[in-house]
C-alpha cells in the first residue's frame, strides 16, 4: 500500500474526531496508521458506505493544502 504523505481528517458521521498526518490520527485513535491509511482507498470508502448505517461509519478524508 502506498504511504499517503499529506494530512487526513477522520470523521464518524458528521463529527470531526482526528486531523493531521496518518500517524497522528492513528495515534489518537488508538489504531494503526495502515487502518487510516486504508480508509483513504477506494475499497475503505466503499465498504464504509455498504455498511448498515454509513452516517455512523468511521472515514478519512484526504486534506489538500
Amino acid at each position: 500500500m502506498k504511504a499517503y504523505r499529506g494530512d487526513v481528517a477522520v470523521y464518524r458521521g458528521e463529527k470531526l474526531i482526528a486531523i493531521g498526518s496518518a500517524e497522528e490520527c492513528a495515534e489518537q485513535l488508538n489504531v494503526s496508521s495502515k487502518y487510516i491509511r486504508w480508509m483513504l482507498t477506494p475499497y475503505g470508502k466503499r465498504r464504509a458506505s455498504l455498511r448498515k448505517n454509513p452516517e455512523k461509519a468511521t472515514t478519512a478524508v484526504k486534506i489538500d493544502g
